[in-house]
């Protein structure tokens, strides 16, 4: 089955890939997916699709950023593989594809966060050889 990967650009092809998306951000509704993904598109995120069959199978958000204890780092906000299309290859094309993306950008890393309930991502990131490099720490803050 050929797929094709491309960044999603315009409104509409932002919006086809709410489906897919939703399985991983179930907390995001439909009708504020492409406002809010525009919002952080202004401050770097860019949403790559994998396509198969002319529908999206497979999407990432990403941005690339500077850090201190990595340097210039291709960080993947969001990667997930619809749940009709799992086992395909599609999440392993889309994870390459984001590696060359980071290499051609001049990225010395590629890094992600995983929530810890997530087993089945961790298990496919580990046979990516990718490596559990630290905890991820979070507060929530009260609302103004």
């Amino acid at each position: 089955m050929a797929s094709t990967i491309a960044l999603a650009r315009t409104d509409a092809e932002i919006a086809a890939c709410y489906p897919v998306m939703a399985q991983l951000r179930p907390h995001i509704a439909a009708d504020a997916f492409v406002p809010r993904v525009r919002r952080q598109m202004g401050q770097g995120y860019e949403l790559a699709v994998l396509s198969a069959d002319g529908r999206p199978a497979a999407v990432a958000g990403f941005r690339v950023l500077e850090f201190l204890f990595s340097g210039m780092t291709l960080y993947v906000d969001d990667l997930v593989t619809d749940s009709t299309n799992r086992s395909k290859g599609y999440g392993k094309d889309l994870l390459s594809w984001l590696k060359q993306e980071a290499v051609g950008r001049g990225c010395v890393s590629l890094q992600l966060d995983s929530g810890v309930q997530r087993y089945d991502a961790h298990r496919f990131y580990l046979t990516q050889r990718m490596r559990i490099s630290s905890h991820h720490f979070a507060l929530d803050l009260p609302d103004k």
